[in-house]
């Protein structure tokens, strides 16, 4: 169903910018742009403007002053800083799906969560069978995640043949395979612990819960001691995306207004204003008031997910591909880029392990009675949709990023990670397209 048309669009500029517009509302748009930036970032690293790219990358930006002061390269200002409000988004999702989407009713959660569960256990799985006994070992989460954009964005591209519940339940598995990444990297790539900043952190956590609880709805309340956290948990050793996720955790849920008093409070100030004078300053408060009724009729969580949305689809994450997607494959074969451990490891979990993992899960629930299958979703289509998990991209390279610091062996890793996702995400694509809806099946 189209958005409403709010404004009457007759200036020259909205005309120029409907092409962008009508791209942005595509829902594969995002996962175009992510594979356009992953490209683009591959051809830079493989040209003679190589050297200019990855110097850029290690440019250091200095934010703050005095003892107060923060030195970076601006690769990570993108891993720690852009991607802490993808992170915040990701636990907006979480905590939106918990209390009222796919994953509020236990029936309907247990498939995505089976699923999930076991896309994360058996690729880390395949991927120590293949790398155990070498240094390697140590990157066995990269292959656990699944790219929520591209997947989806894969999926738009199918569209009447993807029936919208097949989409609710891989947004609901992508989701919660990001709560597992979240943790998996909280537990276990972590580095060493500074107590007091740790300290500093939690303690801004109690503070955040404290006014959720008191009633504080004000974004800047939550934007300026969500930095505070940042910075404490940047310090502390644990990586400072988690503290995104806190964040979102803290932000509040609740409606300050339902909706039949929102209601009849906003036709009384539209009953009240005059046809025909817009400068009306009557007119002009009961416009002011309806704002401010508006704001609170919508939830914070809801505010700030619909704020962020646009902002983490098409620019952080694209700036996040654009960043770390680049390897340089020009002093080493593609055979033997491929065969190396890492990615070798990476290419089974997420092609192999994945799809394995998601259907025997999916299947153990369905026939333990503590799920169902979603509406209108064949055992065909879900199996599609298994491989389609093994588009790992985004979350796949930022783990890759903590698991190897050898600059050669991290580039192997993303060697694996963009081959397994290409091959995920074609197989998956022309699978779902040959596969018929539940419905039309004989």
């Amino acid at each position: 169903m189209a958005s409403p048309q709010l404004f009457p669009k007759n200036r020259p500029i909205d005309e120029l910018l409907k092409p962008i517009h009508q791209f942005l509302r595509l829902e594969a748009s995002s996962g175009i742009l992510l594979m356009v930036m992953a490209v683009l970032a591959l051809i830079l690293a493989n040209t003679a403007l190589s050297e200019t790219y990855f110097s850029a990358l290690e440019v250091p930006l200095t934010v703050g002053f005095g003892e107060f002061m923060i030195q970076k390269p601006l690769l990570l200002w993108i891993n720690d800083g852009l991607m802490a409000i993808f992170f915040f988004l990701v636990g907006l999702e979480i905590k939106r799906e918990v209390l009222v989407g796919e994953l509020s009713s236990p029936k309907q959660a247990m498939l995505p969560i089976m699923g999930a569960i076991g896309g994360m256990v058996v690729p880390a799985g395949v991927y120590v069978l293949i790398t155990g006994g070498t240094p390697f070992v140590n990157g066995w989460g990269i292959p656990m995640a699944t790219d929520i954009a591209f997947a989806l964005g894969i999926l738009a591209l199918l569209g009447t043949r993807a029936p919208v519940s097949l989409k609710i339940f891989l947004t609901a598995l992508a989701i919660i395979d990001d709560l597992g990444a979240v943790l998996v990297i909280a537990v276990f790539y972590t580095s060493k612990i500074n107590m007091l900043a740790l300290a500093i952190g939690f303690g801004t956590v109690a503070l955040l819960a404290l006014g959720n609880r008191l009633g504080i709805r004000k974004t800047r309340f939550y934007v300026i001691l969500g930095i505070v956290l940042w910075l404490a948990f940047l310090k502390s050793g644990v990586h400072a995306t988690i503290a995104g996720v806190l964040l979102a955790l803290t932000v509040p849920a609740r409606r300050r207004l339902d909706e039949v008093t929102f209601r009849e409070k906003a036709i009384g100030f539209l009953n009240s204003m005059k046809i025909g004078e817009v400068d009306d300053r009557e007119n002009q408060e009961a416009v002011n008031a309806l704002e401010i009724l508006s704001k609170g009729a919508a939830t914070p969580l809801a505010r700030m997910e619909h704020a962020l949305h646009g902002w983490v689809a098409f620019f952080i994450m694209p700036v996040f591909a654009l960043a770390n997607a680049g390897v340089d494959l020009r002093e080493v074969s593609i055979i033997d880029a491929l065969l190396h451990p890492v990615a070798l490891g990476i290419i089974a979990g997420l092609f192999i392990g994945k799809q394995v993992g998601v259907v025997i899960f999916a299947w153990l629930a369905l026939r333990l009675n503590i799920a169902e299958m979603p509406k209108g979703v064949s055992w065909k289509q879900l199996y599609g949709i298994a491989i389609l998990t093994g588009v790992g991209f985004t979350m796949s390279l930022f783990i890759a990023g903590l698991s190897f610091a050898d600059p050669e062996v991290l580039d192997r890793a993303k060697t694996g990670i963009l081959a397994a996702s290409l091959f995920a995400g074609v197989a998956g694509y022309f699978l779902l397209r040959t596969f018929p809806p539940a419905a039309e099946e004989g």
